[in-house]
């Protein structure tokens, strides 16, 4: 019996907007997977399973093979690199922006910055690229506290609406990158399951393809 395919899916907010285009593309769990202790899925696709891991570990999984395919977004594949990894296609769910941001009307030096971020590798890379010389600062969560408390000049994180910034006297400055979620396939899963995964690939896609049609439509 052939090795079943594994598909990585992120805990939290992504994995509630993938289900349902998983479901559109014909892969449904078995069972609810909120409501189980088990780590691993069977899927109505035989063959095909679902682990629900940290989203963060996803490329991981995927590059070193645990798992065949992931759902992660860009801004963990940016932060993480790419390496082994083949991304072929944008989901197009979990829209957001990843940019940097500070206190209303407060704008830092040029020259030197301390910024906060749990995203250091894409910070470090960005300011670099701006000629910007960064202090970078990891945390782990309430990054809005850290220009409040003096403890940065500047954050980098992720931005939706854009209202826990203004609630806490806070905006967004520059784009660092238009973040959505992503399907990324292990190189030597390609390979060697190349049969067994396009068929997967190719359904995902005709989902995504034909809500941008639907969505067109109503616009």
């Amino acid at each position: 019996m052939s090795k079943p395919l594994i598909i990585a899916l992120s805990k939290g907010r992504i994995l509630q907007e993938t289900l349902p285009l998983l479901a559109e593309a014909g892969i449904e769990p078995l069972e609810d997977l909120g409501g189980s202790r088990k780590l691993l899925f069977d899927t109505s696709v035989d063959g095909v399973k679902l682990i629900v891991i940290r989203a963060t570990d996803v490329p991981t999984y995927v590059q070193l093979g645990a798992a065949d395919l992931g759902v992660a977004g860009k801004d963990v594949l940016l932060e993480h690199g790419a390496k082994g990894l083949y991304e072929p296609l944008d989901l197009e769910i979990s829209r957001c922006r990843l940019m940097t941001a500070g206190v209303a009307g407060a704008l830092p030096e040029h020259a030197r910055r301390r910024v906060a971020t749990k995203f250091v590798n894409i910070a470090k890379r960005y300011y670099a690229s701006q000629g910007i010389q960064a202090e970078v600062i990891k945390l782990y969560g309430a990054m809005e506290l850290a220009p409040l408390m003096n403890l940065a000049d500047e954050i980098v994180d992720i931005v939706d609406t854009g209202n826990t910034l203004r609630a806490n006297g806070m905006e967004p400055r520059e784009l660092i990158s238009e973040i959505s979620t992503r399907l990324v396939v292990n190189k030597a899963s390609m390979t060697m399951h190349h049969q067994r995964l396009k068929p997967l690939v190719a359904r995902l896609r005709a989902a995504v393809e034909a809500r941008r049609v639907d969505q067109e439509a109503r616009s």
